[in-house]
């Protein structure tokens, strides 16, 4: 099985700077999430795509926390959405953020979000109307209601991005968990040939899977990222990557890779365990650097 290693890098590579003229250019990314519980979700993801290249980023969360959210990142934009009475996102938010979609080059929905059917409608009325213009990526919560949008997440032809854990996976698959885990290759195929998806199943190793029958294996994992707000770094990671102009495969590709080695780094700097999510943020560009750096000095020889 192909690795996620540098060499795969160097054969899916980032779209290049050159002509990057202004923030425009280097694409928008919409993160939908949070809750009055869990307010701090969206900083993570947002800022990991700030921090991956992004050129703006906007955050939509519950009207009682946008304010505090949005001094926390005063580099982002913020959209105020209704909530129902235990403070989650509201189904009808989807009519506040349909002209904003129309505008951002990569949608990560669900960080911070729970379960429940107004998620469900939410999600489902977001990607109700498949163009092709960006990548959409379906994380945590997201992830549950995917399960019955199968023939509308396939109606994006392969610009949707799913990156369930194992538990995750077996509610999409319909399988147990443990049959997850005997086979991750098999079934990360057969649910992205299923929803044509990427899908990056996300464990101690990682399964990248492609409509097409691709996948890769990434096992520069660490057992540090196993902590709170780790996948909403990760999902931000992949977003930003995707707002730049990258191919959903390679976005998640390089997601992988840069999630694993932020840490690895943390791991060797600080400690085995103990480092926080938030700390792995300001390693994210240079890390992206160093692998692009890698990359041509490869092509070079």
């Amino acid at each position: 099985m192909t690795e996620i290693d540098d060499t795969w890098l160097a054969a899916h590579p980032l779209p290049g700077l050159d002509t990057v003229c202004n923030k425009d250019s280097r694409g928008r990314v919409l993160v939908v999430g949070g809750a009055e519980f869990v307010p701090g979700a969206l900083r993570l993801t947002g800022e990991a795509a700030l921090r991956a290249g992004a050129g703006k980023l906007q955050l939509a969360t519950v009207k009682t926390v946008a304010m505090a959210l949005g001094v926390l990142i005063p580099e982002a934009a913020m959209i105020a959405l209704p909530s129902d009475e235990k403070g989650e996102i509201a189904a009808e938010a989807a009519e506040v953020l349909r002209e904003k979609l129309l505008r951002c080059d990569a949608l990560i929905l669900g960080p911070g979000m729970s379960i429940g059917e107004r998620t469900d409608q939410l999600v489902a009325d977001l990607l109700s109307a498949p163009d092709g213009s960006r990548t959409i990526l379906l994380d945590a919560a997201a992830l549950t209601s995917a399960q019955c949008l199968e023939g509308l997440i396939a109606a994006h032809h392969g610009h949707v991005i799913l990156t369930p854990h194992h538990g995750e996976m077996a509610h999409l698959s319909g399988l147990e968990i443990e049959a997850v885990k005997a086979d991750p290759e098999g079934v990360a195929r057969d649910i992205a040939q299923r929803f044509n998806a990427i899908i990056l199943l996300k464990g101690k190793e990682s399964i990248l899977a492609a409509p097409s029958g691709e996948i890769a294996i990434h096992r520069g994992g660490s057992v540090g990222l196993a902590t709170g707000g780790s996948g909403d770094v990760l999902a931000g990671i992949i977003g930003g990557l995707a707002a730049r102009g990258a191919a959903p495969l390679t976005a998640a590709g390089w997601g992988a890779c840069i999630h694993g080695r932020t840490g690895a780094a943390l791991s060797h700097e600080m400690a085995t365990v103990g480092f926080l999510a938030r700390e792995l943020l300001p390693m994210i560009p240079r890390l992206i650097d160093g692998a692009i750096l890698n990359k041509n000095v490869d092509q070079a020889h």
